[in-house]
């Protein structure tokens, strides 16, 4: 473990998953999904438009029924790690993280739409990206804001 200050420990939270699988098929099958999960988050980091958290959390939540020990290295990765770690708490997304997101959004239909040449998909498109926004700043919690609503005593 390093000493720098602003490095967090990996978190691991009692009850975040199911238990681990008893039977030595479904526990294949939870790591495979999971390892599928984990690409498709690798590919995710450097491709626009896809994203890459929501998979790094599926995978972890998966080797969490699975294989520790993955679940433990999802969870220690530096970017991606506190991001699971803090879903799993109830945190959220980071404001800065939410903004990025829609923005990539944007840009990855506004991009599409120079590529979709039927209107209809072009509406599709749209409409997905539309319900892509509205559940980022709808229904995912916002870190900053629960942080703060955890900090102020209780009325």
């Amino acid at each position: 473990m390093s000493a720098d200050p602003n490095e967090r420990p990996p978190v691991t939270v009692p009850g975040a998953c199911a238990q681990r699988s008893r039977t030595r098929f479904v526990r294949w099958l939870w790591t495979a999904i999971g390892l599928g999960l984990l690409g498709l988050g690798g590919v995710g980091v450097f491709v626009p438009g896809l994203p890459s958290t929501v998979f790094f959390i599926g995978a972890a939540a998966c080797f969490g029924r699975s294989h520790p020990r993955l679940e433990r290295w999802v969870l220690g990765l530096p970017r991606i790690g506190p991001l699971v770690s803090d879903y799993r708490v109830g945190l959220g997304m980071p404001r800065r993280a939410k903004g990025l997101a829609v923005t990539a959004i944007v840009l990855a239909v506004g991009l599409s739409l120079l590529a979709i040449p039927h209107w209809l998909g072009k509406l599709g498109a749209v409409a997905l990206a539309l319900v892509g926004i509205w559940y980022i700043l709808a229904c995912v919690p916002t870190r900053e804001h629960v942080l703060a609503q955890r900090s102020s005593p209780e009325r």
